[in-house]
């Protein structure tokens, strides 16, 4: 069962973050930063639900390790990717058009809205952490399902920063690696770290209807923010790519197939 007394204090937490950074950008005048932040609010999360639970066990450290693991490894990522450079191009269609006022404006928009939903999909590790049933095989095939996406997303992160490093690659399309098998290798191991997570808060005992944080996350990876958003136009910036989405899997990893459609 959800305690909704602790999820809300974690939804505070959450939204209190958000605050924080939204004043920030308000400063530097650049709402990207949400995305540095973005894995943040769910170790600011778990860090409340831990503090306002009692009798935490196994399960509950093992939560929090990866929990922070996951995020710190992306926040640190994506942080040294955005660092020197211009809002990111996605945000300033944004912030055109919910002129004027948009800084006002971000603080619903995007800070408060990325919280709230920060907030949804954690609420599995909220059942994980309060949990006092010992570890059983369920857990340790979410914590390797887990470990793997950590993993995989970040091998494709690496491998994608190394192409874009060398100047031979400038206005080429990336096809190399596991980018060679799924257009999106990032988000596919991204989903795979919340399917785990599901799997975990399933085995301390969740209800059913906790599906709905991975369910939540896929969606936001293929529908909204993720493989639909980063492809709306990047036919006009990259020609080549229409080739690459003929031939490559948009998000599960497939041999390469010439016939795929887009």
């Amino acid at each position: 069962m959800i305690d909704w007394s602790i999820a809300l204090q974690g939804l505070a937490v959450m939204l209190e973050v958000g605050f924080i950074t939204w004043l920030i950008s308000l400063a530097i005048k650049d709402v990207s930063i949400v995305d540095s932040v973005w894995s943040l609010f769910f170790v600011a999360a778990a860090g409340t639900y831990a503090l306002q639970s009692t009798g935490n066990g196994p399960r509950s450290v093992w939560v929090l390790g990866l929990i922070m693991l996951w995020a710190i490894r992306l926040s640190v990522y994506l942080t040294w990717r955005n660092w020197g450079e211009p809002e990111d191009r996605r945000y300033r269609k944004i912030r055109q058009k919910n002129q004027p006022a948009f800084g006002l404006k971000s603080l619903i928009i995007i800070f408060s809205l990325q919280a709230v939903l920060a907030w949804i999909i954690s609420l599995p590790s909220l059942s994980a952490i309060k949990s006092g049933l010992p570890l059983g095989g369920l857990d340790w095939i979410g914590i390797g399902l887990f470990l793997f996406g950590v993993g995989f997303e970040s091998l494709a992160d690496w491998q994608m920063a190394a192409f874009k490093a060398n100047p031979e690659n400038q206005g080429r399309v990336m096809d190399q690696g596991l980018w060679r098998y799924s257009r999106h290798p990032n988000y596919f191991g991204e989903c795979c770290v919340w399917w785990g997570f599901y799997l975990i808060a399933l085995a301390a005992g969740s209800p059913i209807w906790i599906l709905c944080s991975p369910l939540l996350m896929t969606l936001l990876l293929l529908r909204i923010s993720g493989v639909a958003l980063l492809e709306k136009d990047i036919h006009e910036r990259r020609p080549a790519y229409r080739d690459y989405q003929n031939r490559t899997s948009a998000f599960f990893p497939l041999l390469p197939n010439s016939h795929l459609p887009s």
